[in-house]
C-alpha cells in the first residue's frame, strides 16, 4: 500500500481549509483516510499550519511520499530538515546532540526573521495609520476654515445689510423731517 500524505479539501467555496492527512494513495481526495496529522488554513494572514510534528517525522521516515504542496508545508515547519539530520546520525556523520543543536539554531533564526517580519508589517501599518490619521487632521482644519470663512462672509453679508437698513432708515427719517421743517 502506497501512502501519501495529501491536503483534504474542507469547507465552503471561495474559503477552503485543508486537514493534512495520510491516506493510502488509491482513497478518493476527500475520502477514507489513516490519520490526520494537522492542518492548513490558507485564509488568514499569514496561513496558519498546525501540524503533528512528531508524527509528520514518522509517517516520512516510514516512506510515505507527501503532495509538492504538503512538502513545502512539512519544509517549512521543519519535518524534512529534522528527517535529513536524522539521517546523518544513523550514518554516523554526526551525534543525536549535534543534530538537536543544528535544528534548534535553524529553528531559532526561523522564529527571529519571522519576528522580524511581523514587527516591519506592524510598522508598516502604524505608519499608514499615521499617515491616514494626518491626512484627516489636514482634511479637518481645511474644512474649519472654509466653514469659518463662509461664516464670515455670512456674517459680513449681514452687518452690511443691517447698515444699508440702518442708512435707510436715517435717509428716510431725515427726509421725513425735511418734510416737516
Amino acid at each position: 500500500m502506497a501512502t501519501r500524505i495529501r491536503l483534504q479539501r474542507h469547507g465552503r467555496k471561495g474559503y477552503a481549509f485543508y486537514p493534512i492527512v495520510i491516506a493510502d494513495s488509491r482513497a478518493p481526495r476527500d475520502g477514507k483516510f489513516i490519520e490526520r496529522i494537522g492542518s492548513y488554513n490558507p485564509n488568514t494572514n499569514p496561513a496558519t499550519v498546525n501540524l503533528d510534528f512528531d508524527r509528520a517525522l514518522y509517517w516520512i521516515e516510514v516512506g510515505a511520499l507527501p503532495t509538492d504542496t504538503v512538502r513545502s508545508i512539512l519544509s517549512h515547519e521543519g519535518v524534512m530538515l529534522m528527517k535529513h539530520l536524522r539521517g546523518g546520525v544513523r550514518k554516523g556523520a554526526f551525534s543525536e546532540e549535534e543534530a538537536k543543536r543544528r535544528f534548534d539554531a535553524w529553528k531559532a533564526a526561523k522564529d527571529k526573521q519571522a519576528n522580524a517580519l511581523k514587527a516591519k508589517n506592524e510598522a508598516k501599518k502604524a505608519e499608514e495609520e499615521k499617515a491616514r490619521f494626518d491626512a484627516e487632521v489636514e482634511k479637518n482644519r481645511l474644512k474649519g476654515e472654509s466653514v469659518a470663512k463662509k461664516k464670515a462672509e455670512k456674517l459680513a453679508a449681514e452687518e452690511a445689510a443691517a447698515k444699508a437698513d440702518l442708512q435707510e432708515e436715517v435717509a428716510e427719517t431725515e427726509a421725513q423731517e425735511g418734510a416737516e421743517a
